[in-house]
């Protein structure tokens, strides 16, 4: 493992931990509104919301970063 991929891991876990922190500080229930896929509110539990959008962002980064580029370039060498 070099240097940067270690780097990453550890300010990924970091993220990650300020994410538990945050959600074990919101324990409350809202009403969360994202009209283009629901017309009613998702009623939960704010650490849940938060996660979620945590966790989207994560596999968007995720699917974008490994687009697929570097594997077709060593495929054609």
């Amino acid at each position: 493992m070099n240097a940067k991929t270690f780097f990453r891991t550890l300010g990924f876990l970091l993220i990650l931990l300020l994410v538990i922190l945050v959600s074990t500080e919101n324990t409350q229930t809202i009403d969360f509104n994202f009209s283009l896929l629901r017309d009613k509110p998702v009623r939960a539990s704010a650490a849940f919301v938060y996660f979620a959008i945590f966790a989207v962002g994560v596999v968007g980064g995720t699917l974008l970063h490994g687009g697929g580029s570097g594997a077709a370039a060593k495929a054609k060498k």
